[in-house]
């Protein structure tokens, strides 16, 4: 049985994990709400003046052993994540706002915080961005990369992440743009040959957040997908990350209604409680909200968190309970709301003898805030599995589910979306990396 790092002892899996030394630079696509509120809160944390609520890296524990033992560990403690004193950060953005102004119109945080970071904030300038308004129609970017073809344009961000490389000892690069219209895989996405012959020929079947990934992963530097989008959920995708050993997660980050959807939905099943209907509704006034009004965009988003009922509550296996379920979703642009989004839900259930009941969900959240420390998390976990060998060629992290509405799997697996499946699998996955004993909650041993 491991014990924790920093006791002086490690299992010969954990040794064969590189250590995290050095500088890790995080680099963010998209510099609006979700990476400004995230950049100010890692800074906030680092100064003492703030605590990193909502980062399970920071603050979650793991059990080890038995409950007998006594062995809770931060999980900071337990496997080589990076210290948040190492973590640098850079990034591109359709806007040229440095992130004090950035942060200044995304207005999550407060004015005396931002005050308090301006000076280091400012130092933050993005780099222009690869952008094209036909994959999101309701921006306008003015900060943007010039290319004769996506090929060049994917040259240019590639040198954009070797000038960073440069800098630091590792990268990650996270998607924390907006949503771009809905797309389905086409032949261009099939291989990574058939991906770097449509990049010559500019085939709009690519996407801007394609390019990013693609230019990130023939890096080796591993990619985190924040949006709905079909970034690296495609078989190209996946090659590369395979043949360049660098991890790739997503999609969609699982902050506010879908996350109460994968608390919920499962409590149900468990209880074999019947389902009629659920509805959910949102208002939203960021920017995030504003691209989501175009139809387009919001198709995108309705995919991702359409899903999740059906793969938590197995329609097929329990017919009587869930084989005809209405479920709708609807999200609203509000301006006055800004990133205060509040989620409506109304479900109708059904209990023994067939008895109709109700819940009611009111969800009145911060989206940036929710959005922060998943973000930070991804990162520091995906530099994690870049630096363990076990890992860093499996290509998909499916281990990383727990922070995403649509997890990505493996081609022919559905995918896990109970939250506390979602958990387990993470832990377990940490617990064999460190070569420690996995949990399976059997518990018949302390009645021997």
């Amino acid at each position: 049985m491991p014990t924790p790092k920093d006791s002086g002892h490690e299992s010969a899996a954990g040794a064969q994990i590189k250590p995290a030394t050095g500088k890790l630079g995080v680099m963010l696509v998209g510099m609006g709400a979700v990476a400004t509120t995230l950049i100010a809160g890692v800074e906030a944390v680092r100064r003492g003046k703030a605590a990193p609520i909502g980062s399970l890296t920071q603050l979650g524990t793991i059990r080890l052993g038995k409950r007998t033992d006594n062995q809770t560990p931060l999980i900071k403690d337990f496997v080589p994540l990076a210290d948040l004193q190492d973590v640098v950060f850079t990034g591109w953005e359709i806007f040229p706002e440095n992130m004090y102004e950035a942060a200044k119109h995304a207005k999550v945080l407060d004015k005396e915080l931002l005050e308090e970071m301006k000076e280091y904030l400012e130092s933050i300038q993005p780099m222009p961005a690869v952008f094209d308004q036909h994959y999101v129609k309701r921006l306008n970017g003015t900060h943007v990369k010039k290319g004769r073809s996506k090929c060049d344009l994917a040259q240019q961000l590639r040198n954009d992440i070797q000038e960073f490389q440069s800098k630091v000892d590792r990268v990650v690069v996270l998607w924390t743009g907006s949503t771009e219209i809905f797309l389905e895989p086409t032949a261009v996405h099939q291989s990574l040959e058939a991906f770097e012959k449509g990049l010559l020929e500019d085939d709009p079947g690519i996407a801007p957040s394609q390019i990013y990934a693609y230019a990130a992963l023939k890096e080796g530097v591993p990619f985190a997908n924040g949006a709905p989008n079909l970034t690296v959920d495609l078989p190209c995708m996946q090659e590369l990350a395979k043949i360049t050993g660098a991890p790739i997660c997503g999609k969609d980050f699982k902050t506010g209604q879908t996350f109460m959807k994968t608390v919920l939905a499962p409590a149900l099943k468990t209880r074999m409680l019947g389902l009629r209907g659920w509805y959910s509704t949102n208002i939203l006034g960021n920017r995030d909200g504003e691209v989501l009004d175009d139809p387009e965009s919001f198709k995108t988003k309705e995919e991702s968190k359409l899903g999740v009922l059906d793969f938590i509550l197995q329609p097929k296996l329990h017919p009587e309970l869930y084989g005809d379920i209405y479920h709708k979703v609807r999200i609203n642009y509000y301006p006055p709301r800004g990133d205060n989004k509040e989620g409506w839900d109304n479900i109708d259930i059904f209990g023994w003898l067939g008895y109709p009941m109700e819940i009611k969900v009111d969800f009145l959240c911060r989206d940036s805030i929710l959005a922060a420390p998943l973000a930070l998390d991804l990162v520091l976990f995906l530099d994690l599995a870049k630096r363990t060998p076990e890992l860093s060629h499996l290509g998909i992290q499916e281990w990383l589910s727990f922070y995403f509405k649509s997890p990505m799997v493996a081609e022919g697996l559905y995918p896990e979306h109970d939250l506390f499946i979602q958990s387990m699998k993470l832990k377990n996955t940490l617990r064999h990396i460190m070569g420690a004993d996995l949990i399976t909650h059997l518990g018949l041993e302390y009645y021997d």
